[in-house]
């Protein structure tokens, strides 16, 4: 296979910003992926207006049970409008409950069936990784196999250190490093339902010790790290504030136009690409 490099846009259709920035970054730059939030307030701009002018572009849906609208009536998840208000905790300490997991199932099930709508799916990922708690990775599982996608974001990120103290100074770092410890735990638990059902995943993935800080060093210094051949999946949000300098959303946007760091990243041996080209 060699080296595959994926640069991934979250949080497509969560608003015009958001939508703008995946339009800009595949005609200006080199952003290959991105991932549909099925709920998002600009879903409807997003596959309308964006996709068209994107054909090569690889879509993924975003699955949500964080934040915003449901789609179906899931009580366990939402409050009493159908506004998800649950977190991380909540979904780990209720993930072996049956009514529970039926609910997720049936949110889970309406997303990825609004995205195949209007698109041609290739990989499943989550907002907050929520789909990497075991028995909820089991059912996306399930889900994918059923709909025939092909590919499931896994999230082993291997430790690295970016020569930048602002970046390791602050009380973001060390819970980045908590959750990667959790979710390199989960992603060992969870190859065997990849294998179980058929289905393929990334190798690494950068953007978890890193969450929120995220640019062209934290890339460059992660794919210097990586020696092995495989896919290594960037995940970012990137998003057009207009006139808004150093929000993290819009230093995330820089990275997908930034030829300096496209060059470096072939340079370093990877082949650009998404699992749209890679299913082919």
């Amino acid at each position: 296979m060699g080296k595959k490099f994926i640069l991934n846009a979250d949080d497509f259709g969560m608003s015009k910003e958001f939508n703008k920035a995946v339009l800009d970054g595949y005609n200006n730059g080199f952003l290959t992926s991105a991932s549909l939030c099925a709920n998002g307030n600009a879903f409807s701009a997003a596959v309308n207006d964006i996709l068209p002018e994107c054909p090569e572009m690889g879509i993924g849906v975003h699955l949500n049970i964080i934040e915003g609208q449901s789609i179906t009536d899931c009580s366990m998840l939402t409050d009493k409008n159908g506004i998800f208000n649950k977190g991380y905790l909540y979904f780990i300490l209720n993930s072996k409950k049956e009514k529970f997991l039926n609910q997720v199932e049936t949110e889970f099930r309406a997303q990825i069936e609004k995205v195949l709508k209007y698109a041609r799916v290739d990989h499943v990922d989550s907002h907050v990784h929520t789909h990497a708690i075991p028995e909820i990775f089991k059912l996306t599982c399930r889900l994918a196999r059923e709909y025939n996608i092909p590919y499931i974001r896994t999230q082993h990120e291997a430790l690295y250190f970016v020569p930048n103290y602002r970046k390791h100074i602050n009380f973001s770092y060390p819970v980045n490093i908590i959750k990667i410890m959790l979710l390199n735990f989960y992603t060992a638990l969870n190859k065997k339902y990849l294998n179980e059902y058929g289905l393929k995943t990334n190798d690494f993935i950068l953007g978890v010790g890193y969450t929120g800080m995220m640019d062209e060093q934290t890339i460059e210094y992660g794919l210097k790290n990586i020696e092995e051949n495989g896919i290594v999946e960037a995940l970012i949000h990137p998003c057009c504030y207009e006139y808004k300098i150093n929000n993290p959303h819009s230093t995330e946007f820089a990275i997908t136009i930034n030829k300096t760091l496209e060059n470096n990243i072939k340079r370093l041996g990877y082949d650009i690409t998404n699992y749209k080209n890679l299913t082919k």
